[in-house]
Formats: C-alpha cells, structure tokens, sequence
C-alpha cells in the first residue's frame, strides 16, 4: 500500500497505489466531539481497510453519507456516485449500480464523499448463496442496558445446538451474532432463516420478558427483537469494522464472549481505539471456523 499526500486547507491531494485522489475540505469536521476530521477519518479508513475490505469485498454495497458529519443530514448511496473515477468498480444487481469496495484508492474515494457506513450484502456478486450467517438483536430503547445479556443468551441457545458464533456490536444499538459458514455447503438463505426462526421462538418462550419478534417497532414496547428475518438475498446490514454516525464515532467491534459477559459498551469501541484493539486481538470473526450446521437443518426438518 501505497500512499503519499498534498494537504491544503480547502483541498488535498492523495496519490494511493497508484491513483490520484483529490480530498476535498480535509480539514471539516465529520465527530466534533471525538475531533475528527476528514483527513483523520481517511487515516483511520486506511488503518481499518485490511479489515473492512475483507467483507466489502465482492459485496454489492450501501453506503450512508453525511455531506456535513454525523449528526446532520445524510443519505443513503446504492448507486454508484458520479463521476465514478476509471478504479472503481461496480456491480449491477436488479437495476441499481453498486460500488464493488475492493481496493484502499475506492475506500478512501468513498470516505472523501464522506461515506461514514458501510453495509455490504449478505452474498458475493453475481452468487444467490450467504456467505455467512447472523442474527440481528436490535433494541427498542436507546441505551439498552439488557443488550449484552440479550446478546449473551442467543449465544448460549447456540452453544447449545453446537453451534459457535462471534457477537458483534452493530456500532449503533444493537449486537449481530454472527456465525461463519462453509463454502462448500451450499446453505440457502431460506434455510438459515429456518434456523433463525427457531433461535428466536425459543428465545422469546424461555424469556417473554426480553425478546420480542414483532416486526414492527411501535408493537414492541421495550422488549429487544431478534431480527432472523433481515439476512436475506439483496438485504444488507453493517459490516464488521464499518465506522457509524453515532457520537462517539463508534465502530462496529467483534468482541470476545468474556467482554459480553462482562456487559461491555458498544460506545467503548471508536474510531480513536479500534486499531490498537485489532492490533491486539486480530479479527475475531476470521479466528472461528466455519460452522457445520448440517445437524441443526436435520433436526428442524423432523
């Protein structure tokens, strides 16, 4: 990787293996209250992007962009932005034109557009398979106190049916569990979102009190829905290591079983600390080998 910089107040210039990018505005802030600014944020992306890219790559992606920061209006970005520079590539899915995040120069050209989240697809371009599989926690309330112990439970319901998984914050307010799965399975979505359904039905029997699996928000009260629905075909959520317009700059962190039986805060883990955190644990998602869930399918077919 390389990358080299001009910086002047109102425009830089980055040339990044390669490819010249001009930044504009590097010096604006996108978390003033983190004091981040468009050119530390490109750093940080640089930082991240052996990370992120991993499961940007060969996605169609989403993006949500803040013209003037976090907390101002934004917008969400399927096609891709143009002018499009001759580096980036895209990917056509049912009409619309996504960006392939495939290389350090396209990550930062989306960052300079100021491109704070990055939501890739749950299945590779041109393929209908998931590549993974995850259930999504998504609170009612903002904080959620309960999140870590809600996140801690459907980590047990699948310890329980042998199978393991990594619990991610979202970056926002909930946690994603997320469960690596063989490329040679072939599982369909349709039959992850079997096993979901059971996860969640159980859950809700065994804890009424916590989880819900009403769909629509206003009928949920304060209970926390598990949301086994939203991994599917053209779907996307946040991806691992994606920044997210949130005050403190979160950043959506794997974690360690141990950090959520500690109840650890997902606003703990942000653009300021990720790296030392990954330089010290590594990706924790890549540590887990895919999960054979052959014996889980067979079951609830019976």
């Amino acid at each position: 990787m390389a990358v080299t910089a001009k910086h002047k107040k109102t425009k830089g210039a980055l040339r990044v293996d390669g490819h010249e990018l001009t930044i504009t505005n590097p010096d604006k802030p996108l978390w003033p209250e983190k004091g981040i600014t468009k050119a530390m944020y490109l750093e940080k992306l640089a930082q991240l992007s052996p990370y992120l890219l991993t499961y940007c790559k060969n996605r169609y992606l989403t993006t949500i962009r803040f013209p003037h920061g976090w907390n101002d209006k934004s917008f969400y970005q399927k096609n891709a932005p143009e002018p499009t520079p001759d580096f980036v590539k895209t990917a056509v899915l049912e009409s619309i034109n996504y960006v392939h995040l495939d290389s350090l120069p396209t990550l930062l050209w989306l960052g300079n557009l100021a491109c704070l989240e990055f939501h890739p697809s749950f299945h590779r371009i041109g393929e209908t398979l998931p590549v993974e599989w995850l259930i999504d926690i998504d609170p009612s309330v903002d904080p959620e106190p309960r999140i870590m112990e809600a996140a801690e439970i459907i980590g047990e319901i699948l310890e329980g049916m042998k199978i393991k998984s990594v619990p991610k914050t979202s970056g926002a307010t909930g946690v994603q569990i997320y469960v690596p799965i063989p490329a040679d399975r072939g599982y369909t979505f349709e039959e992850l979102r079997g096993i979901g359904q059971f996860v969640a039905s159980y859950a809700v029997q065994k804890h009424p009190k916590l989880f819900t699996v009403e769909r629509l928000k206003k009928d949920r009260g304060t209970l926390i829905y598990i949301d086994y629905l939203q991994h599917w075909y053209g779907k996307t959520l946040s991806a691992p290591y994606t920044p997210r317009a949130r005050k403190d700059a979160t950043v959506s962190t794997p974690l360690t079983w141990e950090e959520v039986s500690l109840r650890c805060d997902p606003r703990d883990f942000h653009l300021l600390n990720i790296i030392e955190r990954l330089q010290q644990k590594g990706d924790l998602i890549a540590q887990l080998p895919p999960q054979n869930l052959d014996h889980v399918l067979s079951f609830i077919r019976k």
